[in-house]
């Protein structure tokens, strides 16, 4: 098994184009890592780099205590996941399986005990006499993961690799993916852009942008506090309103005000030393769906914080509703319980949770205060 050691990893094309800058972690022994970020931020070469698919232009690479820079894929002991399988459409799924090992000289018993091992843990032992063509999207996903498992490398790595399948399988393999994890006790990195993905799967998730790491921490930390407008926008389904206005004091109480409307702080809030040289300046408010409530027993809990908004659409979700709302020309995202008696084109009350608030500077877009 083994840790893995990115410092100061860089990938620069020709022409100027930097893919990955300045990439520094240490990735922990059988630890299930997610890179996560839009189309087009780095994590498919970083992906790529530590497989050694993609040179290395500046920094070091360490798998275990090794410096592999310039170590050949085959013999980083790693392996790789494909989003479209990559599986030989000549051969069974036991021969796809037991390729990798025939290419090492294993012994033909421990090649039939080693597939016969991951064929169980994968439940596909009732196919290896198929060929791939007579598999499903998610079988043909099990034999690629299986081919991987037979090897026991000391690192997986997987590309974006349930991006082919439907949305009910798609979630049905996130769970076995974990399971498989469990059951092997080896690291994964993970690839995808989905972040319901990266939030089920990961034990620590990185969010990229530009090449750049952005955060990287435990979902729920990334969920709470995250470090920038960015992170707190892209972590988070539907995602983190945002609002703009200003923050006001008046006698010891804070206000954030914007438009006509105003919402005063907790006291926790108000009276904490991040926002002391924001009194009387634009700043960016985040709140996430769920801390916008429209029950009259809410809007009773919570009086500070009552704004008056527009309903233009609701989407019902089975166990919720979302609301879409405009209050003072600006967009919300609420989502309440299914029992919600708004309807698009009302005009109501909604209460807003200010302790759970987020407040970004406008400039940088780095959070003041959660």
């Amino acid at each position: 098994m083994a840790s893995l050691s990115l410092k100061h990893i860089y990938k620069k094309y020709p022409g100027g184009v930097t893919a990955v800058s300045d990439f520094c972690l240490e990735i922990k022994d059988k630890e299930f890592l997610v890179l996560v970020g839009p189309s087009g931020c780095g994590k498919s070469t970083t992906l790529r780099m530590i497989a050694g698919l993609e040179e290395i232009t500046e920094g070091e690479l360490f798998i275990g205590d090794r410096l592999v820079n310039d170590v050949a894929p085959k013999d980083r002991d790693i392996a790789m996941v494909f989003q479209n399988y990559a599986l030989y459409p000549h051969m069974t799924v036991f021969e796809n399986m037991a390729f990798g090992l025939k290419l090492r000289k294993t012994s033909k018993e421990e090649i039939k005990r080693r597939v016969d091992e991951a064929a169980r843990i994968l439940d596909i032992a009732h196919l290896l006499d198929r060929k791939p063509k007579a598999l499903s999207g998610g079988q043909k996903q099990r034999v690629a993961v299986g081919r991987a498992i037979v090897r026991y490398p000391k690192v997986f790595l997987l590309d974006e690799p349930l991006s082919n399948l439907d949305a009910k399988l798609r979630a049905t393999m996130r769970t076995e993916l974990t399971k498989i994890h469990q059951r092997v006790q080896t690291t994964f990195i993970y690839v995808t852009h989905d972040q319901v993905e990266a939030m089920t799967m990961a034990t620590r998730i990185v969010v990229m942008k530009d090449g750049v790491i952005q955060q990287v921490d435990s979902p729920q930390n990334l969920y709470d506090s995250p470090v920038n407008l960015f992170v707190a926008g892209f972590i988070g389904t539907p995602q983190m309103n945002f609002i703009n206005g200003s923050l006001e004091k008046k006698d010891k109480d804070v206000y954030f005000v914007f438009g006509g409307s105003k919402i005063k702080l907790p006291a926790e809030k108000a009276e904490a030393p991040e926002l002391a040289d924001y009194i009387g300046k634009e700043v960016i408010c985040g709140i996430r769906p769920e801390c916008i409530h429209d029950e009259p027993m809410q809007l009773a809990q919570y009086p500070d914080s009552v704004i008056e908004t527009y309903v233009e659409v609701t989407e019902l979700m089975g166990a919720e509703i979302y609301l879409y709302l405009v209050c003072e020309e600006q967009n919300l995202i609420a989502r309440v319980s299914s029992r919600s008696q708004a309807r698009a084109g009302d005009t109501i009350k909604v209460a807003l949770e200010a302790s759970r608030m987020h407040f970004f500077d406008k400039t940088t877009e780095k959070c003041i205060l959660h």
